[in-house]
C-alpha cells in the first residue's frame, strides 16, 4: 500500500497579497515546498491552475491541509461541491486548521463524517447568510439616509463585490489597506474613505 501523501493549499485573492500567513500555518506539518499548492486569484470560480493540479494529484487516503474553510470557495455551494470531491469522489481527507472539527483525517467511521459533514454544512450557510444581511443592511442604510434628505453625491466608485471581498480581507487582517486599493485600482484615501462610509451604512441598516 502506498505512503498517504500530505498536500498543503494556499489561496489568496489578490496578485499584490502576501500568502506568509497561511504557509506559516503550513509549515508545522513539514509539507515540502513542491507539495504545496498557491493560487492568487479570485474563489470566483474555480478555473485555478494550482488547485486544479492538485486535485488531480490526490489520491484516495491522501491528506489536503488548508487553513481555512474559504479557501475551497467563495459561497456555499462551491464550498459544499469542493468537499464532496474531495472526501467522496476521491476518497481523500481534508484537515482545515483554524477549525479542528472539520478534519476527515481523525476519525473514518460513520459518526466522524457525518459531524464533519454536518459542522461544514452549518459554517458555509452562515457565511453565506451574512454576506446576504450584509449586503442588505447597505441597502437599507442607504435608503433610510436618502429618506433623510441625506446627499450622497458622486460615489468614488460602486458597491462592487470586488470592493466587499477585499473590503472583508482587510478587516480579517489579510491585507494591508494598500494592498486592497491595489487590487481595486484606487488610491490608499479613497479606499479608506469607502471603507469609513461603508460602516457608517452598515451600522444605519442594523
Amino acid at each position: 500500500m502506498e505512503k498517504r501523501q500530505v498536500y498543503g493549499y494556499v489561496r489568496v485573492s489578490g496578485r499584490d497579497q502576501n500568502e506568509a500567513r497561511q504557509m506559516a500555518a503550513l509549515s508545522e506539518y513539514e509539507i515540502p515546498t513542491d507539495r504545496i499548492f498557491t493560487d492568487k486569484q479570485s474563489g470566483k470560480n474555480f478555473e485555478r491552475p494550482a488547485y486544479q493540479e492538485l486535485i488531480k494529484k490526490l489520491r484516495s487516503g491522501d491528506l489536503m491541509v488548508v487553513h481555512s474553510i474559504d479557501r475551497l470557495g467563495r459561497n456555499y455551494e462551491e464550498i459544499l461541491q469542493q468537499w464532496r470531491i474531495i472526501t467522496k469522489e476521491i476518497h481523500a481527507d481534508i484537515r482545515v486548521l483554524d477549525m479542528p472539527l472539520l478534519d476527515t483525517s481523525v476519525r473514518h467511521d460513520l459518526t466522524g463524517t457525518l459531524i464533519a459533514d454536518i459542522v461544514l454544512q452549518l459554517l458555509s450557510y452562515v457565511a453565506e447568510n451574512e454576506r446576504e444581511n450584509i449586503r442588505k443592511r447597505q441597502e437599507e442604510g442607504i435608503r433610510e439616509a436618502k429618506a433623510r434628505g441625506v446627499k450622497f453625491g458622486r460615489r468614488p466608485m460602486e458597491w462592487t463585490e470586488a470592493f466587499e471581498r477585499q473590503a472583508e480581507m482587510w478587516r480579517k487582517g489579510e491585507i494591508s489597506g494598500r494592498g486592497a486599493a491595489r487590487n481595486l485600482g484606487i488610491s490608499h484615501q479613497t479606499f479608506m474613505r469607502k471603507m469609513k462610509t461603508m460602516s457608517v451604512y452598515q451600522a444605519e441598516g442594523m
